[in-house]
């Protein structure tokens, strides 16, 4: 006759909770996994926001600046156009190649000259947004090498991942909003634009300055606004995704704190530890003050040693009955007072000690206990 037998599989309930194990994440991050997402590189950062103030800056300093902008671009121009005749012959067959060279070298001198003020503003304004942002912490660790980046299959999930799709549809919202402003502040120079051959070109340049700028103005302020709406969106979901379960935070209290119960152990055998220490200190003591049975205190007095009495020993309820034995056993004189009693227990530590204003009490107790040795 044959029996079947079940068996028993051991599993975890948490697999099967939400979010995999350890169940949701709905507890806040702790300062110490926000702590490794900095070092990580991991923030709450908005580009949005930073190329704002980036076009800002740069159509306010081409606005303050455009005259010498405009005059910078003429000079470039006239001087080039000056110079042909210098290195290049009639038929245009003995064209030098040093001096091809040296045109294009003064070309580039005089335009990094015109736009790298632009440049130090751009860098300087990048960096103060960015420290504004998320406050100042270099990390090389982004741009170290991980496997999983040359990953082709990480890389298209990347690609139809739901944040991709958030990006796509805020990129072409953001086109938009961009061509509806441009269109709108072109159409109001429509007029002026038909005329640009009929003008001096300096006019021309200044005109068309003003219509870009003012253009460039009103879609960076709109872009501004783009960006602080994705500032807060940044914020709130990198607090989502920094969200951990509550077994998360268990087990990293448990890595950094320790065990709850080991550290309650060894508390445990400390306080033994001392209450031995403590009992073994009673048969020195001179006297001991009770309230009569819920408090006890061993006061110890050596004028060569310490200043005034010591606490040796104290304790209530069980503690104090101890203290009590120890005592009796050790033939130590017992003296009930109630209030000193309370006032020593509750203001001096073993080993302190006691306060002047009880000096008075204390050496009067003393003394009854000299004098009946005596």
């Amino acid at each position: 006759m044959s029996m079947e037998r079940g068996q028993i599989l051991e599993y975890n309930l948490q697999w099967f909770a939400k979010d995999g194990p350890g169940g949701e994440k709905t507890e806040p991050a702790t300062a110490k996994k926000l702590r490794e997402a900095r070092e990580d590189g991991k923030v709450a950062k908005s580009r949005e926001l930073t190329a704002a103030f980036d076009l800002i800056v740069l159509f306010l300093v081409l606005k303050i600046f455009i005259s010498l902008v405009g005059n910078g671009f003429l000079e470039v121009f006239y001087s080039v156009y000056n110079q042909m005749s210098d290195f290049v012959s009639i038929n245009a067959v003995n064209l030098s190649e040093q001096a091809v060279t040296s045109l294009i070298f003064m070309v580039v001198v005089q335009m990094l000259k015109i736009v790298t003020p632009f440049f130090i503003f751009g860098f300087a304004i990048t960096l103060l947004v960015s420290i504004l942002q998320v406050g100042w912490k270099v990390s090389l660790k982004p741009m170290q090498p991980k496997a999983d980046r040359f990953n082709p299959i990480n890389g298209f999930k990347r690609l139809f991942s739901k944040d991709s799709v958030f990006e796509l549809f805020k990129s072409i919202l953001k086109l938009a909003v961009i061509v509806y402003v441009a269109y709108s502040s072109i159409k109001d120079h429509k007029n002026d634009i038909f005329v640009l051959y009929d003008i001096p070109l300096n006019q021309a340049l200044a005109l068309c300055g003003d219509v870009i700028i003012n253009a460039g103005l009103k879609i960076s302020f709109v872009y501004l606004i783009v960006g602080l709406a994705d500032f807060v969106y940044q914020k709130f979901r990198f607090s989502e995704d920094m969200k951990m379960t509550k077994q998360e935070v268990k087990d990293e209290y448990k890595n950094t704190e320790g065990n709850p119960e080991i550290k309650g152990r060894q508390r445990q055998r400390m306080r033994e530890a001392s209450r031995r220490r403590m009992m073994q200190d009673v048969p020195r003591a001179d006297v001991v003050i009770t309230n009569p049975t819920h408090l006890a205190v061993a006061i110890k007095y050596e004028p060569e040693v310490n200043r005034a009495p010591i606490v040796l020993a104290k304790g209530e309820d069980y503690m104090a009955q101890k203290i009590r034995e120890a005592a009796a056993e050790h033939h130590i004189r017992i003296v009930e007072n109630k209030p000193l009693a309370r006032m020593l227990y509750a203001n001096v530590d073993i080993g302190g000690e006691i306060p002047p204003e009880l000096y008075q009490a204390v050496a009067e107790i003393l003394a009854m206990v000299y004098n009946t040795k005596q």
